[in-house]
């Protein structure tokens, strides 16, 4: 856990039991407990929710692939290209001050 092991736990758990003192020590470990387990809840509802969305994002974006043109014997000697035409490009005009 963590990188942690046995000993370095029971050293860090003779210094909580020290400083915070016998008492308080089960009220902080249930307290701790019960965060950390609303954490991992948390947590797996969000990654739920994402997983979700990249679903739906999925089925609304598949479309059928687009069929490829055979090319006949006339056009092997150029290949069937598309060419985009450029977009043009808006300028703003910023106020000279």
């Amino acid at each position: 856990m963590f990188g942690i092991g046995m000993p370095e736990m029971i050293i860090i758990l003779v210094i909580a039991l020290i400083v915070i003192g016998p008492n308080k020590l089960p009220e902080l470990a249930k307290s701790l407990g019960k965060g950390l387990a609303e954490f991992k809840k948390a947590s797996e509802g969000f990654q739920r929710s994402v997983q979700e969305e990249a679903n739906k994002t999925e089925e609304s974006v598949k479309e059928p692939a687009p069929q490829v043109q055979a090319s006949t014997a006339s056009d092997e000697s150029e290949p069937f290209r598309t060419v985009k035409e450029p977009q043009p490009v808006a300028h703003k005009e910023t106020p000279s001050a």
